[in-house]
């Protein structure tokens, strides 16, 4: 098992990308410190499962964004399961806002709840890791660190600032023994939907912009999420990786793989 032993910390228990994150953690042995907005009723099935197989949890409702708070599940957490050695950061809100209409509250919302919620757990957690030496920072973020949505402006400006806060965190943390790696997510079922636009075509016929006509899923990211969090990627520290199938590759429509 990979993660025997490891104690990882996820920041969004709740979400599809969370469900199937504890899954894949757990069968690699890890113990979970999950953050959940539900208190843990959204994940009952999942709780269930994992408890009748003996991994252990500790699981809670955060403020993400308030450092007190983090810094005292952490604390709890820590004399139930023992110190985090694994952070990954899944935590994603989207809503549609534009340049030209988009409201402040919004746009605030949509940073806080992405980018400064990463930079508070990235401290909080780092802190205590590198009094151990050692530790493994994921944040999970999106191809649209780079590539614009046409939809939501302020979720790419968030995802972008996640990806900067990732590499300056990889050079500070790094001196200690730290890991910290950004993943760029790419299209899933229903992203046509979640990022609906009128002015781009991004999103239209998007699953055969993937070279191979395959869209991904999140059990492609627990995948990644798992080796990127051992011992196998000891020297992954700083990086960027895209998780797309090469749907960013993709800029002729003729070219498609359409049946």
């Amino acid at each position: 098992m990979k993660l025997r032993d490891q104690v990882v910390f996820l920041t969004d228990a709740d979400s599809p990308s969370g469900k199937a994150l504890m899954r894949r953690l757990a069968d690699e042995g890890a113990s979970l410190l999950l953050n959940s907005d539900s208190g843990g009723a959204g994940i009952a099935s999942e709780l269930q499962q994992l408890h009748a197989r003996g991994t252990r949890t500790y699981v809670c409702n955060i403020d993400l964004c308030d450092h007190a708070d983090v810094s005292r599940h952490l604390d709890q957490a820590e004399q139930q399961l023992g110190g985090v050695g694994v952070l990954v950061h899944n935590r994603k809100f989207v809503a549609p806002i534009s340049v030209e209409a988009g409201e402040e509250r919004l746009f605030d919302a949509i940073l806080r709840a992405n980018a400064k919620s990463a930079f508070i757990c990235a401290q909080a957690v780092g802190a205590r890791m590198t009094t151990r030496g050692t530790g493994r920072i994921v944040f999970v973020g999106s191809i649209h660190a780079e590539k614009p949505t046409g939809s939501t402006f302020a979720y790419s400006v968030a995802m972008g600032a996640v990806q900067m806060l990732s590499r300056e965190a990889s050079l500070a943390l790094g001196r200690f023994g730290i890991n910290v790696n950004y993943i760029q997510m790419g299209p899933l079922p229903g992203d046509d939907a979640t990022f609906h636009s009128d002015i781009s075509f991004l999103y239209e016929d998007y699953e055969y912009k993937v070279p191979n006509a395959i869209l991904g899923s999140w059990d492609d990211l627990a995948e990644l999420v798992v080796f990127v969090a051992g011992d196998g990627a000891r020297y992954l520290n700083g990086a960027d990786i895209r998780l797309d199938g090469g749907f960013l590759n993709h800029y002729l429509d003729h070219k498609t793989k359409k049946p």
